[in-house]
């Protein structure tokens, strides 16, 4: 698939990311809320996302307006009953988040930590939930992109399963890329949203949840905004979101899912990912510049770096000089190791990424930054 990519910086970030041309021509037009047209192609792209998760025949896709953070609070605050208690493993930021905005809505959480360079242990977690009946849900982080970490989701879900527990995945980094298999795996609620892998704009997001689960949650929720049982049902009988929905982001999905399909959905989509990975691995290597995490946990999504030692190195210095030649990177997300990051998802090719190299190693050198360190 040729990519039509404009003369915008390119974000090398887990989400905003840099989208074709195409998608951007999408939002160029006008839709009514309540337009049947519209409804149709919220309908259309609710339909496709279900079934990039092979979950036609049990789990339904509620959308819902915002950041992909809303539909994660959405999706804990709708199926996790009040009286519930949720098992987060913690092995990074956003299962830090999880756990903050569990705080926020009055749910019983245990967290169960591991060490940000390691993946969450299935074993350990059926432990857990072994040693403690009272734990009706597990909120697992698919993909943590604090580090880029992948997390065994598929060995998780049967350590669930098999604990009679329900599982509720935030899949927001990992999802359109990394085949998750609602038909052989045991999962309660995907979720995700627009401006991931899918390569949309920000602004919709998205729970894929088990119909039956759904169904038994009215009245769960803390939030009339938030309650996806409510969304579900008034979409279900009137075909139109509840309240002004996203317009030009919806529409904007729907260009880039048909792009999706034309590349060759998830299997070349994942592909170009991994060999964008390699090429950024191997090219910030030879820069002297190491990853952190072990080769066998990294998923192709962002790939964190450590900085260099010397002490001419300043981020911010860093940031500003790379972005003026066209790229823009992410700060680290570690409290204790200083680090930085680069995205390999978004409109970006293998080229791209050796262009973001050779962008790094010039900053660098201008710094008179000793790499290696």
């Amino acid at each position: 698939m040729s990519m039509f990519i404009d003369r915008d910086p390119l974000l090398l970030t887990p989400g905003p990311l840099t989208t074709t041309l195409r998608t951007k021509q999408a939002m160029l037009h006008d839709w009514g809320s309540w337009d049947a047209a519209f409804n149709r192609m919220t309908g259309d792209v609710c339909r496709q996302l279900v079934d990039i998760a092979h979950g036609a025949d049990t789990h339904v896709c509620v959308p819902l307006q915002g950041s992909g953070t809303f539909s994660v609070e959405a999706a804990l605050g709708t199926l996790v009953p009040r009286n519930g208690k949720v098992l987060v493993p913690n092995n990074g930021a956003y299962c830090a988040r999880i756990l903050k905005i569990l705080g926020y809505l009055g749910r019983s959480a245990v967290e169960l930590r591991f060490a940000e360079d390691q993946p969450a242990d299935p074993a350990a977690i059926e432990v857990a939930l072994a040693a403690d009946p009272s734990i009706t849900h597990v909120a697992q982080v698919h993909c943590e992109t604090g580090t880029g970490i992948l997390n065994p989701l598929a060995d998780i879900a049967d350590a669930v399963a098999r604990q009679g527990r329900e599982l509720i995945v935030d899949a927001m980094s990992s999802f359109g890329a990394i085949d998750i298999d609602l038909r052989t795996t045991p999962i309660t609620a995907l979720v995700a949203a627009s401006g991931k892998c899918l390569e949309g704009v920000p602004g919709m997001a998205f729970v894929i949840a088990r119909k039956t689960a759904l169904e038994a949650a009215a009245g769960n929720c803390h939030s009339l905004a938030m309650d996806l049982h409510d969304q579900w049902a008034y979409m279900q009988k009137t075909t139109q979101w509840r309240f002004t929905p996203p317009t030009h982001v919806v529409v904007a999905l729907h260009s880039a899912l048909e792009q999706y399909a034309e590349e060759g959905g998830l299997p070349a989509r994942h592909a170009r990912y991994a060999a964008n990975c390699r090429a950024l691995v191997d090219g910030m290597a030879g820069l002297g510049l190491r990853p952190f995490l072990a080769p066998a946990h990294q998923a192709p999504i962002i790939v964190t770096f450590h900085a260099p030692g010397s002490s001419s190195y300043d981020f911010q210095a860093f940031y500003q000089a790379v972005r003026a030649r066209g790229f823009i990177l992410y700060p680290g997300k570690l409290t204790e190791v200083d680090t930085f990051r680069v995205g390999c998802i978004g409109a970006l090719t293998p080229l791209d990424m050796q262009k973001v190299v050779d962008a790094v190693g010039a900053t660098l050198r201008d710094m008179k930054v000793a790499v290696g360190n």
